[in-house]
């Protein structure tokens, strides 16, 4: 339920803020409308009503004089133009003009006011519209309010040494009054009327685009309520192909790696559970026969010999040893694990560190009459990586093949430069591993040699394979039943910059 509730607020808001950008993209469209309209408007009528003011020139001017013989402005006649003027477009309004720009005379206006008389129209707009013949769209000064600008027609003239221009506005402040009335009204019903019929439109439209466009979200959303109640096969079909498909596959993709890490969960607990179950029988055996050698040398001591007092004692000796080792190689090997160890790599030869093993473990092979040996070439370079580590994992090696080596066997330590590493291979001459069982014996508590059991804690191989993976490098394996087995690992050679 609480998902419907997300997914339809979802879709709310979605719906929302697509009817919030029509709305503004409806008032911006109207706004832009009524400006290109206007402005389409006043160049329609400045190009149309270009001439008018040469034309006035011709036509009036011609038998009558803008000034009487006294110098002044012939009113008169100028009464008669405006009121021609007026009776075909109620909008025009004609003023006079000398050379400095200033007003000679309109109807229009007051010229007994002080601010008639300071009244100058700037004439350079004036005159670009003259040269230009009213061929482009051209501002000029508003007479009667010299802050704002206004469509005109213009036109020189020079009357008996009298000169001056007649300026003719084509949008005076009557037609501006009524347009503004005539503007508001249209507005609303241009804003009110047709936005809202085109929202509505466009709300239908957009409801069904919305619903159509997340039908891909709500796949995803259903994939994850399958999830969630349990489903963790369930998967979004053919996910590349739908219109979110980065979220599809990348859900896909999420599903399976939690899937995989549950049987992770489910198989570490597997291991958990063996491990648990070997470790207490590991630990058990050696305690017990402890137990029982103390409690016979407690119960019989005074019966005892001092040849049987000394095997006891070496017996128990000889199991808590093997306990020491248990506990010692469970205690690493759990820190390996939980990455608590981090390898501190340094340039070191491998060649003395193999032959300080070799001479270590001579001892020990003479008393199982094993043949050691030493393999490598004269001129081994540095290899970078933790030398304790390193010296770690071929210790186990060599532990593992001398356990399993028989006597008169042979145990081969080899060490080989190739290109930008070098190879350590451990080889024996024991029984070999069959090829199905060479994958378990890294495994925790697996020793599988030719299906013969040996005595140990299994955790050797394992903690080798733990520090060749936090060094970057994998243990290889190569044996066949009653042929040996071989073991070999890589490191990387210090390269000196």
């Amino acid at each position: 339920m609480k998902n419907n509730i997300l997914s339809t607020r979802f879709i709310l808001k979605l719906t929302l803020s697509f009817l919030a950008i029509l709305l503004l993209a409806g008032i911006g469209y109207t706004i832009t409308s009524i400006y290109l309209s206007n402005k389409y408007f006043y160049e329609t009528t400045q190009r149309l009503h270009a001439n008018l003011a040469q034309d006035l020139i011709d036509e009036k001017f011609k038998n009558t004089h803008p000034f009487d013989s006294t110098g002044n402005v012939n009113k008169p006649l100028f009464g008669d133009i405006m009121h021609d003027m007026m009776a075909v477009n109620r909008a025009i309004e004609v003023y006079l003009l000398d050379n400095s720009g200033s007003v000679q005379y309109s109807v229009v206006l007051d010229h007994d006011a002080p601010e008639t008389k300071e009244k100058k129209i700037n004439l350079q707009p004036i005159k670009k519209f003259i040269d230009e013949k009213g061929a482009n769209y051209t501002l000029g000064d508003d007479p009667k309010d010299l802050t704002k600008q206004t469509i005109f027609s213009a036109a020189r003239f020079n009357q008996d040494g009298n000169e001056g221009y007649v300026y003719i506005v084509l949008a005076g402040e009557d037609f501006l009054a009524t347009r503004s009335d005539l503007f508001q009204s249209y507005f609303m019903r241009l804003g009110l009327g047709g936005s809202l019929l085109t929202l509505i439109f466009a709300t239908l439209l957009g409801v069904l685009a919305i619903w159509y466009l997340t039908r891909s979200l709500r796949k995803i959303i259903y994939a994850a309520k399958r999830f969630q109640q349990g489903d963790l096969q369930y998967r979004i079909e053919n996910a590349e192909k739908t219109d979110l498909a980065n979220v599809a596959s990348t859900y896909n993709s999420m599903a399976d790696t939690i899937l995989s890490d549950i049987e992770k969960i489910k198989s570490i607990e597997l291991l958990r559970q063996e491990l648990i179950a070997n470790i207490s029988h590991d630990l058990r055996t050696p305690l017990s026969i402890i137990q029982g050698y103390i409690e016979t040398l407690h119960m019989k001591d005074a019966e005892l010999s001092a040849k049987e007092r000394a095997a006891y004692l070496k017996t128990v000796s000889r199991s808590s040893e093997r306990l020491s080792k248990l506990v010692s190689q469970l205690f690493e090997y759990s820190k390996l694990e939980a990455n608590q160890i981090q390898p501190e790599k340094e340039p070191f030869l491998i060649s003395e560190l193999a032959n300080d093993i070799h001479r270590n473990y001579s001892l020990l092979a003479e008393q199982k009459n094993i043949d050691l040996k030493l393999s490598m070439n004269e001129s081994i370079p540095l290899v970078f990586a933790d030398i304790s580590l390193v010296e770690r994992a071929i210790q186990n090696l060599m532990d593992n093949a001398l356990k399993f080596t028989p006597e008169g066997g042979e145990v081969i330590v080899k060490i080989e430069a190739e290109n930008d590493h070098v190879e350590v291979t451990i080889q024996d001459s024991g029984p070999g591993i069959k090829k199905d069982n060479q994958a378990l014996i890294f495994e925790r508590y697996r020793q599988t040699k030719a299906g013969q059991e040996k005595e140990g804690t299994g955790l050797g191989l394992a903690i080798v394979k733990k520090i060749m993976e936090i060094h970057d490098s994998s243990i290889k394996v190569l044996s066949k039943p009653n042929e040996g087995t071989s073991f070999s690992f890589s490191l990387p050679v210090y390269a000196v910059n």
